[in-house]
């Protein structure tokens, strides 16, 4: 069983679940103070001590239906019914399986000494499941079965489980024995059912290896299509992501962030140690004959960025916005400090929300604006800069990076460019990003090219891969 346990914790973890080797523990104590006959408790268990987040739950629940109760269920419902097809006989009467096997238990006592089964043959003679699914999971490790890529390897996996059962030498072993008994006095009616019956065990023991492959198989494709969902998320446009994929994309961008806090935590530990001082080294170890026992590392330390965020909430650009927050939220402790302010028309600055709420609820929140700001009116980024630049440019100071998202989509209204120059002078850089087309920019009402020449860096972002990259950008 705690094989089976690490089996399943390794798909978890590959499917994109995060599981520590203390959860696995914790799940080994809990199947110790519980019985794990009853298939309920048994998941509640393993979801209890090896489940962090509720996103999770729905595909630990498909997994626990692939790897435990589904094939078991399945090998069962392939021998009852090869068992209800034998007892039918050959349409002469029905034969009492129970008679039968009581017959063949005579029988076998009468030949002890002569009788050499194999486990496989004695575990589908006595039917024993437990026996025959612990052999199957064997046998497919043994062929190779996680190799599995696709449909049209079904049948060649079946076949090497098959063979490493050693199926057809079993077989024949049951063959053999019907024969002996037959010799031994058996009635020959009895022997062509127990015949009949070993040839319907053989073929559900084949449909049940091949249930098993064509399992492993939807394993495998589950961590694939995952995967593939993932980076269909990451090139979709933010404008035409459905409410299910909106949900979803939380995850991704949770994924995303802690990518990012990892590589950095790794590239921060590096520039710490720095590269070695030579000459300091020298001159410290003088006293060592010029031996260099003592290193000396020159310390090269990287100055986390202030981050001010001007965020345009207006509905053409709310998907953009609510996962670019998340996004930067997810990282703020990369940042020495961030502000953020929402703007349509009036800004409002929403720094205190994020403070007091979840992540989650904070960005809706924002998005929504209430008593914050009017969500509800016309864009007017001219509007919106001048605001800032009179109330909270003191904000602004030479490590300070701003980050603004919109698509400069004006309404005709004066755009007010000097204001985003003063905010730029006094900036370390301004970074906009625009879920537009650059083709787009300065076309119709968007007023863009006005403000091109007031920012170090102009993005076009408009999924989550341009997204990464600019963020990515930032604070790398």
């Amino acid at each position: 069983m705690q094989k089976k346990i690490i089996d399943f914790t390794n798909l978890l973890r590959k499917s994109g679940l995060r599981v520590s080797v203390a959860e696995a523990i914790d799940a080994f104590q809990a199947l110790d103070e519980l019985s794990i006959g009853d298939k309920e408790v048994f998941q509640d268990a393993l979801r209890a001590t090896m489940i962090k987040r509720a996103e999770d739950i729905p595909t630990f629940d498909q997994l626990f239906d692939l790897y435990w109760s589904a094939f078991y269920d399945s090998l069962r419902e392939s021998f009852e019914q090869a068992a209800a097809e034998a007892g039918q006989g050959d349409g002469e009467g029905e034969i009492d399986l129970d008679q039968l096997m009581q017959a063949i238990q005579q029988g076998l006592e009468g030949m002890e000494g002569n009788l050499d089964l194999s486990e496989l043959a004695k575990a589908l003679l006595t039917q024993d499941l437990d026996q025959l699914e612990q052999m199957i999971r064997q046998a497919a490790e043994g062929a190779g079965t996680e190799r599995i890529e696709n449909m049209l390897q079904l049948g060649f996996f079946t076949r090497r489980t098959m063979e490493q059962l050693d199926a057809e030498g079993a077989g024949q072993e049951l063959r053999d024995l019907a024969q002996q008994l037959r010799e031994s006095g058996m009635d020959d009616a009895q022997v062509d059912a127990l015949l009949d019956m070993i040839d319907k065990f053989l073929e559900a023991l084949r449909k049940s290896v091949r249930n098993y492959t064509e399992r492993e198989l939807q394993q495998q494709n589950f961590d694939y299509m995952e995967k593939f969902r993932r980076e269909s998320l990451l090139e979709k446009s933010f404008y035409n992501l459905t409410e299910d994929e909106i949900a979803r994309m939380r995850e991704v961008v949770a994924r995303l962030a802690q990518r990012i806090k990892n590589v950095l935590s790794i590239r921060r530990r590096r520039l710490k140690r720095g590269k070695l001082d030579l000459h300091t080294m020298l001159r410290r170890n003088m006293a060592h004959g010029g031996v260099p026992f003592e290193r000396v590392f020159k310390e090269r330390r990287k100055d986390r960025p202030k981050l001010v965020i001007l965020c345009d909430v207006s509905s053409s650009v709310a998907n953009v916005s609510r996962f670019m927050l998340q996004f930067v939220y997810s990282l703020q402790e990369c940042f020495t400090k961030i502000r953020t302010f929402v703007f349509v028309s009036e800004l409002g600055e929403v720094t205190q929300v994020f403070r007091d709420e979840d992540i989650n609820q904070g960005i809706e929140k924002a998005l929504d604006g209430g008593d914050v700001i009017n969500v509800y009116t016309r864009s007017n980024f001219g509007y919106a800069f001048h605001h800032f630049w009179k109330n909270y440019l003191s904000a602004i100071d030479n490590k300070t990076t701003v980050l603004i998202l919109g698509d400069a989509r004006n309404n005709y209204n004066d755009a007010r460019a000097w204001c985003l120059r003063d905010i730029h002078n006094k900036a370390k850089n301004v970074v906009w990003l625009n879920p537009e087309s650059p083709s787009a920019w300065g076309f119709g009402d968007s007023v863009m090219d006005k403000y091109l020449s007031h920012v170090d860096v102009a993005e076009e972002c408009r999924n989550l891969r341009q997204l990464n990259k600019v963020v990515d950008r930032l604070i790398l």
